[in-house]
């Protein structure tokens, strides 16, 4: 277990600057899908609406309700996702995940800024908040799809 000096080295500044610069706070009220995801684990929960035009996100906004890390890690979701395709959000989220959990590489840009997150690697009880946005923008994306608003 990780001593309580490498938690705080762990808040760095790029993370706590990153957390206070959270884009797209306001909630969409013409939302394509909405996706709620809460941590059972710390209570840290996010939702995100998306609209989906051609096969990608057009518009989007996040509510968030997490600890730093958690939102440090929606700001870079925010400052990446218009414009991206499912594809794209899901390798995003794929490889956050396994730069998290297997010691695999900092994802692709324009989500190459989950980099800040790496050392949260050895704090698994931090892992759920941080993946948080990342998966709720990929499964509203999903939704969206499916539902035929692309």
């Amino acid at each position: 277990m990780p001593a309580d000096t490498d938690l705080i080295k762990l808040y760095s500044t790029r993370i706590l600057a990153l957390a206070a610069d959270i884009p797209h706070t306001k909630r969409l009220t013409d939302a394509h899908a909405t996706v709620k995801k809460r941590s059972p684990l710390c209570g840290s929960a996010v939702t995100v609406d998306v609209c989906v035009e051609d096969g990608r996100i057009t518009d989007f906004a996040q509510d968030v309700k997490a600890c730093a890390l958690g939102q440090a890690a929606a700001a870079v979701t925010g400052h990446a996702v218009i414009g991206r395709s499912l594809p794209e959000i899901e390798d995003a989220r794929d490889g956050l995940r396994a730069m998290l959990k297997s010691g695999g590489d900092v994802p692709a840009a324009p989500f190459d800024g989950f980099e800040v997150l790496a050392p949260a690697k050895d704090f698994k009880n931090r892992h759920a908040s941080i993946l948080l946005a990342i998966e709720a923008t990929a499964e509203a994306m999903e939704q969206a799809l499916q539902a035929n608003c692309a």
